[in-house]
């Protein structure tokens, strides 16, 4: 069975991280996927510290095995959370949207695995340098905020620039995308948009619809006017934001408006007029609701049924 060096670092059974979608990523999804041998990860996006506080002491109920929580440290509330999650002696940090430097000693202090996502090699380095444990390269074909470079070409840099294990992220939905990130330097994966339809994952039934209905073309991306890109399924919100941002009309902070409260609308209420439905472009690669358990298996099992069949390309 496929296993790598992030699965001895983190006492886990396949090298499958679940990605942290905010409003979406909660105890029952992740401790679904570490109970299925993969790191199952708490999203902090904008919640207060309470409310994360309490999905890792219920996530603590529903698994044994390790999972993480994902600070997004442009939240208000990423200080309060990092020390809480320091506290709490979570297994494994993630972090997104900034820089979580001036948190790490307080993590290592508290035995806290930290694993940085990360959108360019210059800030892999730095990370390493921080003392983080290892970083996932994720590309701009993921869902949600991304970075301009794609994961073909962000992974294998990633690679030669440190010496710490690297996760590949970002367009990866089955076993090839699994097979193509070892390929290319990775010692596992995160996934995100395949877990949108887990049978445990409890964000609004539309938005479960609208990702099993998406085809290759359906997601765009807005925000590159404010300087934080999120990719999103074509909608009238995500068209409509578009369309505002190259208004110049129209302030930055009318448009921040605009857009506020529009992931909640969508994951929560399945808004389909104003919500904002983040996607990763593997959404057309998603057909049906599987437990995460079976998803977890059949994107491992198929990694390892590509990966055996690669000799054919030797002579």
């Amino acid at each position: 069975m496929l296993k790598s060096v992030i699965c001895d670092l983190l006492g886990i059974q396949y090298p499958v991280f679940q990605g942290a979608m905010a409003w979406i990523s909660d105890a029952d999804l992740a401790a679904a996927v570490s109970n299925a041998g993969g790191l199952g990860i708490i999203a902090g996006g904008n919640a207060p510290t309470a409310v994360v506080q309490e999905q890792i002491r219920k996530a603590r109920t529903l698994t044994d095995k390790p999972f993480g929580v994902n600070i997004m440290l442009m939240s208000p509330y990423a200080a309060e959370i990092a020390q809480m999650t320091a506290d709490e002696k979570v297994a494994v940090v993630t972090t997104g949207a900034g820089n979580p430097a001036k948190y790490m000693p307080a993590w290592k202090q508290a035995g806290v695995t930290v694993i940085p996502v990360v959108p360019s090699s210059a800030i892999a380095r730095l990370m390493e340098r921080s003392g983080a444990a290892a970083v996932v390269a994720e590309g701009g074909e993921s869902g949600g905020h991304v970075g301009d470079l794609t994961t073909m070409a962000l992974l294998p840099q990633v690679c030669d620039a440190v010496s710490i294990p690297v996760l590949g992220a970002g367009g990866i939905a089955d076993g090839r995308g699994m097979a193509a990130a070892f390929m290319l330097g990775a010692c596992g994966v995160q996934v995100g948009t395949r877990f949108l339809v887990a049978k445990e994952c409890n964000v609004h039934p539309t938005y479960k619809a609208k990702i099993l209905k998406a085809r290759d073309i359906d997601t765009m991306m807005t925000g590159r006017r404010l300087g934080h890109p999120v990719r999103s399924l074509k909608t009238p919100f995500s068209q409509e934001f578009f369309k505002k941002e190259y208004d110049s009309s129209v302030s930055d902070e009318e448009l921040e408006k605009f857009g506020e409260g529009a992931l909640r609308l969508s994951a929560i209420e399945g808004d389909e007029q104003h919500g904002c439905f983040l996607s990763g472009q593997v959404a057309g690669m998603v057909h049906q609701e599987q437990t995460a358990a079976e998803i977890v298996l059949d994107i491992v099992t198929g990694a390892e049924a590509r990966l055996r069949q690669a000799a054919q390309w030797i002579d």
